[in-house]
């Protein structure tokens, strides 16, 4: 029963994401400029997560904002950053693999 709740809560979100994805979000990757250049989403740009609070300029004024990284971790304190600074519409995308299945190319 656990793991029946859990896909479900995994798929609602994942629907979630896409619909945002395709509404034009404003991808954020917050892995390190290396990791970056190694591979990412498709018309995504690289803040890195130590470098979110210093470039908030750059959130304002989205429609929609994903974040994310390798692992949902960094892109997690990232989501946290911008809400403390009043960005309520940013969603944690988890990883970089699981928002680039959503966009389109």
């Amino acid at each position: 029963m656990l793991k029946t709740l859990k896909n479900l809560f995994i798929q609602n979100k994942n629907e979630t994401l896409e619909k945002v994805i395709n509404d034009n979000a404003f991808l954020v990757d917050v892995r390190t400029q290396q990791e970056f250049a190694e591979g990412s989403v498709k018309g995504a740009i690289n803040i890195p997560l130590d470098q979110v609070q210093r470039q908030l300029d750059k959130f304002k004024n989205k429609k929609h904002i994903i974040v994310f990284c390798r692992s949902g971790n960094r892109s997690n304190q990232a989501l946290s950053i911008l809400q403390q600074n009043g960005f309520n519409n940013v969603t944690n995308g988890g990883t970089w693999q699981n928002v680039n299945q959503f966009v389109r190319n």
